[in-house]
């Protein structure tokens, strides 16, 4: 008859669902032989997804040190330790009590350890004649879950390594930004685009000092990408000489329209003589708000409401080659302009697309003359609300930037 009996419960505390579960696994008999120690590794790099701390384990550790094997499973004997709580604490350097107790309550509900607790809550070993009955903390699940912990810890450092990949990639994007920023500026110091990006390249080193999830870097990538192309192709344009034919026709005979369209404007919210418009400053492009109320058009094509400059600059993006734009020019726009400012420009020149004979040719055109401080879409947007409210001078005004297909 056999005699002895291995518990279930724990002393003065009431068994639960999970810990019959942990409890049945640990009584199945182990067939491989687990090095206690490469177990402890594995559950170390792992122990994120048990929500281990780096404490738990020192407790794990110390624990594993009273056991007197180092194989666990197969043949080898119970792994039953049976230390008092003050022979814990003093191998862990001196560790209080309570605290100590706290760890182990950790390690015992991620199902790392057993509880085998005597009758009194004790921990001591009984032999009887050549068998072992020991009460303490069972150290076989180590054994049993040491696939798990080793499948788990493999995918945790792959997803590690990946993010660290990704981290460096975004560290070198980040400093080729900068780097071309400063060698724009030395070409063509009238962009506004190089601010923009100074400030995404300065933000993009302060998020870096946050320990940044996947998720979070690939966005950054993403931003640094789509700035790094935008960059390059300014730097690319300040670089080649333009050797244009029919649209540097189509730019000298805009000039004095675009002008006096501007200087109209100007005029009438002024009330300049001609002599102080031309030293007077360009408008600045209009609010969101005012841009959307005006320009219907471009809206149309959204599959979503248009709430930021972003989603306006994303829309114009998709919308121009609609238009007959080419990318090339498209992007020129975008540097000689300002991504907002062009954005507007596009949904402006939507609202008139069929007075429009070459958009790509026009658009080339005001970006030239922005280039030169001689256009801003501010005008354009408010002519468009004079024109839809049926204010004539400023539908005659219109006709200045926006010229007749005949012309274009």
């Amino acid at each position: 008859m056999k005699m002895e009996y291995t518990p279930v419960s724990s002393f003065r505390r009431p068994i639960t669902a999970v810990q019959l579960e942990r409890q049945a696994q640990a009584d199945r008999p182990v067939t491989t032989e687990v090095s206690k120690w490469d177990a402890l590794r594995k559950l170390a790099a792992a122990r994120q997804h048990f929500n281990l701390s780096d404490r738990d384990l020192t407790v794990l550790q110390a624990l594993l040190g009273f056991h007197p094997e180092t194989a666990l499973g197969a043949d080898n004997p119970a792994a039953v330790v049976y230390p008092s709580n003050k022979a814990i604490c003093e191998r862990l350097n001196g560790m209080p009590c309570s605290t100590m107790r706290r760890h182990i309550a950790r390690l015992v509900d991620a199902g790392v350890i057993l509880r085998r607790d005597s009758p009194n809550g004790k921990r001591y070993v009984r032999r009887n004649g050549g068998a072992k009955l020991a009460y303490g903390f069972d150290l076989t699940p180590l054994a049993h879950r040491f696939e798990e912990f080793s499948r788990i810890a493999d995918r945790l450092e792959e997803a590690e390594a990946r993010r660290n990949r990704l981290r460096e990639m975004v560290s070198l994007m980040r400093r080729d930004l900068a780097g071309y920023v400063e060698y724009g500026i030395t070409r063509r110091p009238d962009l506004p685009l190089w601010d923009q990006m100074s400030d995404l390249a300065r933000l993009t080193a302060r998020d870096l000092r946050r320990k940044l999830g996947i998720e979070d870097l690939t966005i950054l990538k993403a931003k640094l990408v789509a700035a790094l192309e935008e960059v390059i192709a300014c730097i690319d344009m300040a670089e080649t000489p333009e050797l244009s034919t029919s649209d540097a026709e189509i730019e000298q005979h805009h000039q004095s329209s675009n002008k006096e369209y501007i200087d109209k404007e100007k005029a009438e919210v002024r009330g300049d003589t001609p002599r102080e418009i031309d030293a007077a400053p360009l408008h600045q492009p209009p609010p969101l708000s005012q841009v959307l109320s005006t320009c219907k058009e471009i809206q149309s094509f959204s599959q979503g409401a248009v709430r930021h400059w972003e989603d306006l600059i994303r829309l114009s993006d998709v919308v121009s080659p609609m238009m007959g734009i080419g990318a090339s020019v498209w992007q020129e726009a975008k540097c000689r302009l300002g991504r907002a400012q062009a954005a507007a420009t596009l949904a402006a020149m939507l609202e008139r697309f069929s007075e429009i004979k070459s958009p790509s040719a026009y658009l080339r055109s005001l970006g030239q003359k922005a280039g030169n401080g001689l256009f801003s879409c501010g005008p354009m947007i408010r002519a468009l609300e004079g024109r839809g409210a049926g204010v004539h001078s400023c539908e005659h005004s219109m006709n200045a930037p926006l010229a007749p297909s005949s012309q274009l």
